[in-house]
């Protein structure tokens, strides 16, 4: 049940004077004042007006208060939603970037608001999603690289932020893991690590962490150990000799 501090004052009766649905609807009971209405200034009445009549949200596509537009938008239908791609509300277009059909979505690639940009990152087809590889924003850029095909990962395997890296480390076909095994953070030369191939290893045996070192000292075939049986670190050096002997 809606608190007053949820729905601010109350809708009267007389507030219907000037509804066009004051003849049809309220005297059916498909909007009540103060509860399901449609010129309230609050969310959840007017949510709860669209739920019931959905087939009007069209009429309020265009409608001033951008509150209104953006739950009109959940109803909508799709030829009306393509004329609000270009809403001057944020959360109007976040709701065009959930419903909009696929074929569609290339017109928000480019939308100001990251949340936007997020769900067309989610929903658009893997081969059509590399133009948000070069997104402003890191959140943006981790849902390419989860989603871009593999073979083109590359052109993210310098991005400025970790867990995009991180990403492309796991994800990044085995031929090209190579030019990872330098990257800056300890945790993705470690995720490298433990995939990278054998003749691409050889330069990691003296990783300045000593966690990739030891990753490196399980994997190895035992003649390219090398420098891992003298390492620094104990408990690396116990690794390589144990897997020495055997």
């Amino acid at each position: 049940m809606d608190s007053p501090a949820d729905d601010g004052a109350r809708t009267s009766v007389n507030h219907c004077r000037g509804c066009p649905h004051r003849r049809d609807l309220l005297t059916e009971g498909r909007c009540v004042p103060g509860d399901v209405c449609v010129r309230a200034m609050s969310g959840r009445q007017i949510e709860r007006f669209f739920r019931v009549n959905p087939a009007l949200a069209d009429d309020y596509a265009g409608d001033s208060f951008w509150e209104r537009r953006a739950i009109a938008a959940r109803y909508l239908s799709q030829k009306k939603l393509l004329h609000l791609i270009h809403d001057p509300d944020e959360v109007v277009r976040r709701v065009l970037a959930y419903r909009l059909p696929i074929e569609a979505l290339d017109a928000l690639i480019g939308d100001p608001d990251r949340e936007v940009r997020v769900t067309v990152a989610d929903r658009l087809p893997p081969d059509r999603i590399e133009r948000l590889a070069a997104d402003p924003d890191y959140l943006v850029r981790q849902y390419v690289a989860r989603r871009l095909a593999p073979g083109r990962l590359f052109r993210l395997i310098r991005d400025p932020d970790r867990q995009v890296r991180a990403m492309v480390a796991e994800r990044l076909p085995l031929e090209s893991l190579g030019l990872m095994r330098d990257d800056p953070e300890p945790e993705i030369r470690l995720t490298v690590a433990k995939r990278i191939g054998f003749a691409e290893a050889e330069r990691m045996r003296t990783d300045p962490d000593w966690r990739v070192r030891a990753q490196l000292a399980e994997r190895l075939p035992q003649d390219m150990l090398g420098p891992l049986l003298e390492d620094p670190d104990p408990d690396v050096r116990a690794i390589a000799r144990e897997r020495g002997c055997h």
